[in-house]
């Protein structure tokens, strides 16, 4: 059974129920309850959950639909950690499970390469230049000195940023609470390990670090993250034992190169997300027990803080138009959010693409199923009703969508 290393929480402060106020501090919603003890009102009744996918939420919609209306003490953000096959996709869905949340897998690539009617791109590597081939985890993992590898490492950033502003979004316009299997937060572990192995130049570490600098702080930060410990003798037992071939011939996962991705998220990851959210530590080498994992985060008090100005600061919106200002960036700008991962670095040999690789990916692409034209109009694959069609998607909201080999990397 998973043994607690470190907990950081305070005193348990009671169920808290469903906010209806004008004035609100989210951090007042002290606690999260498991499904098994929180308590079943009668009279009160969550708002159906808003369409933030398909409809807009406007200044005219805040008058009527108020954000906080359908928060209760589980509406938080929860993220689990943890190396390389630690058990955290397992762990993951079973807390979400038992908290009422919503679980997100891992971000992968496989989110944008499977397009939406189901055709994957990567097919397409045949037929365009190496430069502007796919390469995923088990690319980089069997053959890590790839010209490739520093793209992937910011594929794998912006995508989980993107999955990270959906999170946001869906707690912000239905009220339920999110977990995540890894996070944005904590993708630079893999990058400085890829870095200190040689498989990333120094300029494009520059530039991820460039590209994290220029996005993170569009967010608002976990309120629990929760970090499965195992060392990296067990890991390596671990990889051999569930037999994913990329994963056992790999040139990668070597003790040096777990010991730091080990490293940074002790030294740097948890110490400094721990000033923000609560952190729960376990020793997951021989797995554990969710239930004395919810069992301790039923006792943290989330509003118990000896730095009032840092922890949860992110959720302490007062009014309750600051929630809606909230809810509408994360639900209905997310495109312009993303606008903010485009910042070219000409600079770097590794993310350079010549115009005629370019152009041939693109013709490539304009002959995918799926990819002439925009989402809803391709009669090809099934579309209706282009006649009285006008309008396009609203948002791009990433699937929910796990690697065919989950928790893989």
């Amino acid at each position: 059974m998973g043994s607690l290393i470190r907990i950081s929480f305070g005193r348990l402060s009671g169920t808290c129920k469903l906010l209806n106020r004008k004035n609100i501090e989210f951090v007042g919603l002290r606690c999260i309850s498991g499904k098994t003890i929180k308590l079943k009102d009668p009279s009160i009744v969550r708002p159906a959950p808003w369409d933030y996918k398909e409809r807009r939420y406007t200044w005219f919609h805040s008058l009527y639909d108020k954000t906080t209306s359908r928060f209760d003490e589980n509406s938080k953000i929860v993220i689990v950690e943890g190396p390389v096959a630690a058990g955290k996709t397992k762990f993951a869905k079973t807390l979400a499970d038992e908290l009422d949340m919503l679980y997100m897998p891992e971000a992968n690539l496989d989110m944008n390469y499977i397009n939406n009617y189901g055709y994957d791109l990567r097919k397409l590597d045949e037929q365009v230049p190496e430069s502007c081939r796919s390469f995923d985890v088990n690319n980089f993992l069997l053959n890590p000195q790839n010209r490739l590898t520093a793209n992937f490492q910011m594929e794998q950033y912006i995508v989980k940023f993107s999955q990270y502003i959906d999170a946001l979004a869906h707690l912000l316009s239905t009220g339920q609470g999110v977990v995540l299997d890894r996070s944005v937060y904590s993708d630079f572990v893999f990058m400085e390990a890829m870095c200190k192995n040689g498989y990333v130049s120094k300029p494009a570490r520059s530039a991820y670090y460039e590209l994290r600098q220029n996005t993170i702080e569009e967010l608002m930060r976990p309120h629990l993250v929760i970090y499965l410990d195992v060392p990296v003798p067990k890991v390596l037992e671990n990889i051999k034992e569930r037999s994913i071939s990329y994963e056992v011939n790999s040139k990668v996962l070597t003790p040096e190169y777990l010991s730091e991705m080990e490293t940074n998220y002790k030294q740097k990851y948890l110490k400094e997300i721990s000033k923000h959210a609560e952190l729960l530590v376990y020793d997951w080498s021989e797995g554990g027990d969710p239930e004395v994992v919810v069992e301790d985060i039923e006792r943290i008090d989330f509003a118990a803080t000896d730095n009032p100005l840092m922890k949860m600061k992110d959720w302490d919106f007062r009014l309750e138009e600051e929630w809606a200002c909230a809810r509408n960036r994360y639900a209905d700008d997310k495109n312009n959010i993303m606008m903010m991962v485009n910042i070219p670095r000409f600079d770097v040999p590794e993310f350079v693409i010549s115009h005629d690789d370019y152009k041939a990916y693109v013709d490539a692409l304009k002959q995918a199923p799926g990819e002439k034209y925009q989402l809803g109009y391709n009669t090809d694959l099934g579309d209706t009703g282009l006649l009285f069609k006008s309008k396009l998607q609203k948002r791009v909201t990433l699937p929910l969508r796990e690697r065919r080999c989950p928790d893989a990397y």
